[in-house]
């Protein structure tokens, strides 16, 4: 697949979700998006798709609003935690299109997204409640937009909510090579969010120290896999710094 990607407000290129969709085989478009002049980052996400002509594209939070902004004709859009109410005009979305999000966002209300599928007259089920927070950058909503993109760019109709509950278990399966080869942990010192290989056959209880590569700092990582062969990891500052 060719994948536009539009991150979100004042988010890096080359994040974690479109790590992801590269990690899994796919050409990734991931332009950077103007932070301050909204309408500037629509002209820049425009001029990406106009030249590359991706299959579906993805838009996390205000790049969700950028990707409803944009002249996409028929390509499917896959939207992450959509800042619509925020930014830009549109106010509806095309038949193929769906949302993921989380009901414990913080920065974005699921209830923005229950209306916006309400307003374009969508069946509940092209809203899909996954992840723990606004980021979507857990093993399971990774996978689950990699799903969905695979799904519309197929034409297939997305299943219903509990079929794709189902379904997106069984992706996990399927695909569990590629959302456990690698994780992300936030440097304590700098914030910065940094993706590592991940190397399970080292048991289900890990910790190793490692310099942050953008600081250099040391962190502790430490990985756990719990029964159901999720994977959560996480750093700890080696020591604490003035």
């Amino acid at each position: 697949m060719k994948i536009l990607f539009l991150h979100g407000w004042h988010s890096v290129v080359g994040g974690v979700k479109p790590t992801y969709l590269q990690n899994g085989g796919h050409q990734v478009i991931n332009p950077a998006l103007n932070d301050d002049d909204f309408d500037a980052a629509v002209r820049t996400a425009q001029a990406e798709f106009d030249q590359h002509q991706p299959d579906v594209v993805v838009g996390s939070s205000r790049g969700g609003a950028v990707a409803m902004n944009i002249k996409s004709g028929e390509t499917p859009l896959v939207l992450l935690c959509p800042a619509w109410k925020n930014w830009g005009t549109a106010r509806n979305l095309k038949a193929n299109a769906v949302i993921l999000h989380s009901r414990a966002d913080d920065v974005i209300p699921f209830d923005d997204s229950e209306e916006l599928i309400a307003f374009s007259g969508l069946p509940p089920e092209m809203l899909i409640e996954v992840g723990k927070d606004h980021r979507l950058a857990d093993p399971e909503p990774l996978s689950v937009m990699l799903w969905a993109c695979r799904v519309l760019v197929s034409g297939e109709k997305l299943p219903s909510l509990e079929e794709s509950q189902h379904s997106t278990s069984a992706s996990n399966s399927s695909e569990r090579n590629v959302s456990q080869e690698e994780a992300s942990y936030v440097c304590d010192a700098c914030g910065e969010e940094i993706v590592i290989p991940l190397d399970l056959t080292e048991g289900s209880s890990q910790s190793y120290v490692e310099d942050c590569p953008v600081c250099c700092r040391a962190n502790t990582i430490f990985v756990r896999v719990d029964d159901d062969g999720v994977v959560q990891v996480w750093a700890e500052p080696e020591q604490d710094y003035d």
